[in-house]
């Protein structure tokens, strides 16, 4: 992915160090746990073995992925303003929170387990860069643009949490939750496809390592890899294939994507999406 020199964003707080870690699962509320598990949809520590707070970390590769991080912000930012000014709407860009260990957002203490979240009450998304290991250690899904596709992802909540998407989607309402993040995974796509065309960032196989992460979180993949089983009735966030698709389809027709918006709520169910 050629994204080295890009502009970078001014509105990541790195507050990386501040934390430190923490027991991983504790401190979060019952109400928190859930609203974080509906958005990231992975708890890494179920799978045993050791935290993700056990690895040392070059000091160059995390600088690196700091820039990194800034210039997909940014990426976003462009997209998403221009796209809201096209239909007179003005965009509220988000923060977004680097944290090691634990970090205190609007929507209560969160620690690294849960990975990358959006917080609606703060308008932040938070990231510890650890999470970026743990997609190529754990899920088997390395590359830049995966980790972009992880960005580009939680920015769509923020971008469904402007439109009043995300109130459509009640505590408990797994049907709901499948719908909102199969729509964030394909805004996700529609930012990234509208940045590549004025960026030219793609390179070969960065496509494919998108989608590969987008495979490796799907329900149906992250259930079979925990319990064996695949259980349909607790799904969250839809089938791999479903989220390949709809990432898919963001990034090669993004421009219809204000049209499809209503698409992902007004299907029958979301196993039809």
């Amino acid at each position: 992915m050629k994204w080295e020199g890009d502009a970078e964003s001014s509105n990541v707080e790195d507050r990386r160090g501040m934390g430190g870690p923490i027991a991983v699962g504790g401190g979060i509320t019952g109400v928190l746990a859930l609203v974080l598990y509906l958005i990231t949809g992975f708890n890494f520590n179920g799978g045993g073995g050791a935290g993700i707070q056990d690895a040392p970390r070059d000091a160059a590769q995390e600088t690196k992925e700091v820039k990194f991080v800034k210039v997909v912000l940014h990426y976003t930012e462009e997209v998403w303003g221009a796209e809201f000014a096209k239909h007179h709407k003005r965009y509220r860009e988000p923060k977004l929170d680097l944290f090691t260990g634990h970090v205190n957002s609007a929507c209560g203490l969160a620690d690294a387990a849960v990975g990358p979240f959006y917080c609606p009450s703060d308008d932040k998304v938070y990231i510890d860069l650890t999470f970026f290991d743990e997609m190529e250690r754990r899920l088997h899904a390395p590359g830049e643009f995966a980790r972009a596709y992880v960005i580009a992802h939680e920015v769509g909540h923020h971008v469904q949490n402007q439109f009043g998407i995300s109130a459509r989607v009640r505590p408990g309402d797994n049907d709901a939750s499948v719908r909102l993040e199969l729509q964030a995974d394909y805004l996700g796509g529609v930012c990234l496809g509208f940045a590549n065309r004025k960026h030219h960032f793609l390179e070969s196989g960065d496509l494919d390592s998108a989608l590969n992460a987008a495979f490796a979180i799907g329900d149906d993949t992250l259930q079979k890899r925990a319990r064996g089983r695949v259980m349909p009735d607790k799904f969250t966030h839809g089938r791999s294939q479903q989220r390949v698709k709809w990432f898919k389809e963001g990034f090669t027709n993004p421009d219809v994507w204000f049209e499809k918006l209503d698409h992902f709520f007004e299907v029958r169910s979301s196993q039809d999406l």
